[in-house]
């Protein structure tokens, strides 16, 4: 039977098969597959939302740069026709999609990439730090001179009235977490969107944008940046404050972690400097915005249950990790040893 892999295989010029796929992991914006034949093996990703083709070339064009610059990561390959995402069309398999399936659904889009053997990064590697201080630098370098306004995801947060909207909805739809959710709205939210602010436009970069050591793997020969799906601009400044917070290991972390990255992305020559809460902006309107799409998703009846789920998921998770302002603080004065 002709199924889904088969039909990836072609549309990429892969070669005869057989070819397999096999679930790997969900991520919030997609679902990893691993695709195995002739000897190799490959990653595609299967989005779950839309597709934005714009922004594929953009995380192709800054990947490409980044290559040159030596920081590994894995090939966005491009398709027969050369375009770096592909449309599975009805009638490609039969799998019911949206990582709930065998197979990925039909009409989903996907990309494909290298697959990448290694193991999870180690904060607590001194290498792995200084490795990260240094790749963050070398992307603010090859994004330099970015003129496009960073995305609403990055630059602000929902208001008052938008969250008392989405409440009620989850309220009507009895989530077990609505409680949570209104605690939440009435002190975190409303204490971090305080700093949420426009950036400075002189200090904006293309850049990776999802800094996190759950997409590093380190493999035989040293560490890989993965998941590229969100680049695009955003302030330097702002990215460093958030990875620097990621990285340090966040509610629970070690502020000197955060110390040897800014010193490693400093003598690689980063520019961007933390000036204080006011440089976490970006933290705080991700984990606002993360927050309020996940909640919708948990109760949007036009997404599969296994979408549903997942948001419902997060939205616990979530609320239980908002970055805390004092913690922030601490970090804050402890970077201004870097300066």
């Amino acid at each position: 039977m002709y199924d889904t892999a088969d039909h990836i295989a072609e549309t990429y010029a892969l070669g005869t098969g057989p070819w397999t796929l096999t679930p790997v992991t969900r991520g919030a914006l997609g679902q990893i597959w691993k695709l195995s034949g002739n000897g190799s093996s490959w990653a595609v990703k299967e989005l779950l939302f839309d597709c934005d083709e714009d922004q594929v070339r953009r995380e192709a064009a800054l990947r490409e740069v980044s290559e040159r610059l030596g920081i590994a990561s894995p090939r966005l390959m491009p398709n027969r026709e050369g375009a770096p995402v592909s449309h599975l069309a009805s009638g490609s398999g039969s799998g019911s999609g949206s990582g709930s399936g065998s197979e990925p659904s039909a009409g989903s889009h996907i990309k494909l990439y290298d697959w990448i053997d290694g193991t999870p990064a180690d904060v607590s590697d001194p290498d792995v730090l200084d490795w990260f201080g240094r790749t963050m630098a070398l992307l603010h370098r090859a994004g330099e001179g970015a003129s496009r306004t960073p995305g609403p995801w990055y630059e602000r947060c929902p208001e008052d009235a938008e969250w008392k909207e989405l409440h009620g909805k989850v309220r009507r739809a009895e989530m077990p977490w609505a409680d949570a959710l209104g605690r939440f709205i009435a002190t975190s939210a409303r204490e971090l969107a305080h700093w949420v602010t426009p950036s400075d436009p002189g200090d904006l970069v293309t850049s990776h944008l999802d800094l996190q050591p759950q997409n590093v793997l380190v493999g035989p020969d040293g560490p890989v940046l993965l998941d590229w799906d969100n680049a695009g601009s955003a302030s330097a400044e702002r990215e460093l404050a958030r990875a620097l917070f990621v990285w340090s290991g966040g509610n629970e972390g070690d502020v000197e972690a955060g110390v040897r990255v800014a010193r490693a992305y400093r003598g690689a020559g980063g520019r961007a400097v933390v000036q204080g809460p006011q440089s976490f902006s970006m933290l705080f309107a991700t984990a606002l915005n993360y927050v309020r799409v996940q909640a919708e998703c948990a109760i949007d009846p036009t997404v599969t249950a296994a979408q549903r789920a997942f948001g419902s998921g997060q939205v616990v998770a979530s609320l239980g990790c908002v970055p805390g302002p004092a913690v922030v603080s601490r970090l804050s004065a402890a970077l201004e040893r870097v300066r």
